[in-house]
Parts: structure tokens; C-alpha cells; sequence
């Protein structure tokens, strides 16, 4: 196990360099000058072109590159444009954590509902729970983050005052935000859920095991439900990069400052030390997640080479 973590880790090199590459030439190539930004509207050309030289931006974009590379592998991305502060303390001192606590609930949002209605779908196969748990699955496919959160703020914070409307604070401020980012996952998971147990349960030696007599209860969560989890955590795992991605725009539209709605700050203020180091967060964490999907395999079902 071991072995295969380190392995797993060596490989994500390649991954991370060709996230920082991409980001690296996207930023330099969008409208915008930096150096105009930071030195600001009044500032003469003389003090622009002072300013590009002290961001170092006359250098060649290979050079300013392996310089960026070099300072993360330090755990030095640089100063923020805007702030000048530091990104490292930009990104850790409160915002990473409001992210991955938001990812996190997310995460569970889609797994709990998720599996559930997977499970009882696939239970009682065409029947009317099954066709209706499948109408609502199809249903959180095919509403947008920004659509669903702004419904859920309507009805719950401002129609019935259960719920505040924005901000980060006690468990109330997480609930809407979740839902939010989680339902759709919960729709995949769900779905996939029961595709995979119905597969499992079609299988001989659950036939067996109901013809020995054991109980549905048995065969389904001691029996089926281990088998079939294998791809369902696949989906969670990749769902996970989605839910970084929407907490984006979940951190927006609930007034969340985490990690996600700095990266809209700084990609509007042309903050290129910014929105490289978050996008790099980002990355690690999709990275590290998949790392874990892989060894959850083996947890799962021990028949599983880690090879």
C-alpha cells in the first residue's frame, strides 16, 4: 500500500505541471496588463514599464515560468497585484478552509442522498418509488448551480426566514450552500448506484444467497452493495472535481469568501499571482482526492491489485 501511495504520488508530477503550464500561458495571454493594474490609472509610462521590470515581465515567458515553478516548489507563489500580500497567507489564513468545508459538506450531500435513493431505486425496481426517484434524479441533472441556489435562497431564506440568506458562520450557513452544490452530484451518484446494484444483483451468487434463505436486507447491503460500490466511488471522486469547480459559483452567489470566490475577484483584477496559486490549490486538491478514490478501491473490495 504504501509503495503504491508514493508511486500514485510521482505520478500526479506530470498532472501538476501541465495544470501550471496551462494556467501559466492562459493568463499571459488574456487582455490586461498587470503592471498597469498595480501601478494604477495616473501612473506615467515611465512608472508602468518600472513596474513591469519589477514584476519581473519583461523576461521571457520560459523564463518567468521556471521562475513560478520554483517559487511553488518552495511554497512561494508569490504576492498578490491587488493586496500585496502574500498568496500563500491570501489562500490559507481563512479561505481554503471555508472551501474545503464547503467541498466537504458537498461531498456528503451527494453521497448520502445519492446512495440512498440509488439503493431503494434499485430495490424496488419499476415500481412507482423507482420511476419517481428517477424523474427527481433526472430532474437535479438538469438545474444549473447558479439557477438552484438562487431558487433555494428565494423560497427558504426570504419567502419562509428559515435560513440566512448569505454569509459563513454556524452550521445554519452551510445547509443551503451544500444542497446546492451537492444535489446534482447526488442525481449522477444516484443513478449510478442503481445501475451498478442492479448489475450486482442480477449476479449467481446473489441468487444463491436468496435461495439459502438469507434476507433481502442481508443480500442487499452485506452482499451487493460492496460489489457495487466500486464505480460509485469513481463518480464520487470525479464528482469532486466538479464540486471545486461549482463551489465557485456557490461561493458567489451565497457571499462566501472562500477559496473560489477569490479566484473571481482576482480573475476580474487581473491578479495573475492569484488566480495561479488558486487554480494550483484547486488542482492539488482534485490530485489528492483521486489518490484517495484509488485506494478506497482496495478498501472496498480487497480482490483489488494496487498495481
Amino acid at each position: 500500500m504504501f509503495v503504491f501511495i508514493v508511486r500514485r504520488i510521482f505520478q500526479t508530477i506530470p498532472v501538476m505541471f501541465g495544470v501550471t503550464l496551462a494556467v501559466f500561458l492562459m493568463m499571459h495571454f488574456i487582455p490586461g496588463d498587470p503592471a498597469r493594474i498595480m501601478a494604477g490609472e495616473a501612473a506615467n509610462p515611465e512608472q508602468v514599464e518600472q513596474m513591469r521590470e519589477n514584476l519581473g515581465l519583461n523576461d521571457p515567458l520560459h523564463t518567468q515560468y521556471l521562475r513560478f515553478v520554483t517559487n511553488a516548489v518552495r511554497g512561494d507563489l508569490g504576492n498578490s497585484i491587488r493586496t500585496s500580500r502574500p498568496v500563500t497567507e491570501e489562500i490559507f489564513a481563512s479561505r481554503f478552509g471555508i472551501t474545503v468545508q464547503l467541498a466537504v459538506a458537498g461531498t456528503v450531500t451527494t453521497v448520502f442522498f445519492g446512495m440512498l435513493a440509488g439503493i431503494v431505486s434499485a430495490t424496488k425496481k419499476g415500481s412507482f418509488t423507482d420511476i419517481s426517484l428517477m424523474l427527481v434524479a433526472l430532474l437535479g441533472l438538469s438545474m444549473p448551480n447558479f439557477w438552484l441556489g438562487i431558487m433555494l435562497i428565494f423560497f427558504f431564506s426570504v419567502n419562509l426566514g428559515w435560513l440566512p440568506v448569505a454569509g459563513w458562520g454556524d452550521f445554519q450557513h452551510i445547509i443551503l450552500p451544500a444542497i446546492t452544490l451537492g444535489l446534482t452530484g447526488a442525481a449522477i451518484v444516484a443513478r449510478m448506484t442503481r445501475s451498478s446494484l442492479l448489475e450486482v444483483l442480477d449476479q449467481d451468487y446473489i441468487r444463491t444467497a436468496r435461495a439459502k434463505g438469507v434476507s433481502q436486507r442481508l443480500v442487499v447491503y452485506k452482499h451487493a452493495l460492496r460489489n457495487a460500490l466500486v464505480p460509485v466511488v469513481t463518480v464520487v471522486g470525479l464528482q469532486f472535481g466538479g464540486l471545486l469547480g461549482g463551489a465557485v459559483i456557490t461561493e458567489t452567489i451565497f457571499a462566501i469568501n472562500g477559496l473560489g470566490r477569490l479566484l473571481i475577484d482576482s480573475i476580474r483584477a487581473h491578479d495573475f499571482p492569484m488566480v495561479q496559486g488558486s487554480v494550483l490549490i484547486f488542482a492539488m486538491l482534485f490530485v489528492f482526492v483521486n489518490c484517495l478514490v484509488d485506494v478506497a478501491y482496495r478498501i472496498i473490495n480487497k480482490r483489488i491489485e494496487l498495481s
